[in-house]
């Protein structure tokens, strides 16, 4: 069993709103397709996404077949108004996770307190022989990702991600 978590593809940036609340961008429409031809997503696997906008219309452009929404597989939640120096307020997130990087900004050991019971439960009730797909964020599969592994949190990789991007989490334990 693989652990496919699909970054979505390229947001509609408007600062003056949550990134919660951001579309897809048409522009990035030919990027999410191409991962869907790449042959690099599995042919059957369960499927899931987060509940933003952003990433359900990923997963839409991706399979053909049904998307469970599971809430808790939202974005690390950052108010409106944080474009300027994102990165290193996601550097600092990650350096104190139980204080919050910046105003409007949940700490990430609030992320992780819903993301990996959530990740947990779509794996429990999956045979292990099945594929699971979940498309959501790169700073929320970052920290699952450290987490699934107990590996540190791979900083330069998140900042690589691209939209869309696509990491793969071979023989996730149960």
């Amino acid at each position: 069993m693989t652990l496919f978590l699909v970054r979505h593809g390229r947001s509609l940036v408007d600062a003056t709103r949550p990134a919660s609340e951001w579309e897809l961008d048409p522009a990035g429409f030919d990027a999410v397709w191409e991962l869907r031809e790449s042959g690099r997503l599995p042919a059957a696997a369960a499927w899931f996404s987060s509940p933003e906008p952003k990433a359900q219309q990923t997963s839409q452009l991706l399979t053909d077949g049904q998307v469970g929404i599971v809430d808790e597989l939202r974005e690390h939640e950052r108010a409106a108004g944080w474009l300027g120096d994102f990165g290193d307020r996601v550097r600092a997130a990650f350096a104190d996770p139980s204080v919050p990087a910046a105003a409007g900004w949940e700490p990430l050991d609030a992320t992780r307190g819903r993301l990996l019971p959530a990740v947990r439960r779509i794996l429990d009730v999956h045979p292990a022989t099945q594929d699971v797909v979940l498309v959501g964020h790169g700073t929320a599969w970052t920290l699952l990702v450290s987490e699934l592994t107990g590996r540190e949190p791979d900083l330069v990789r998140w900042a690589s991600l691209g939209m869309p991007d696509l990491i793969e989490v071979p023989a996730v334990l149960r």
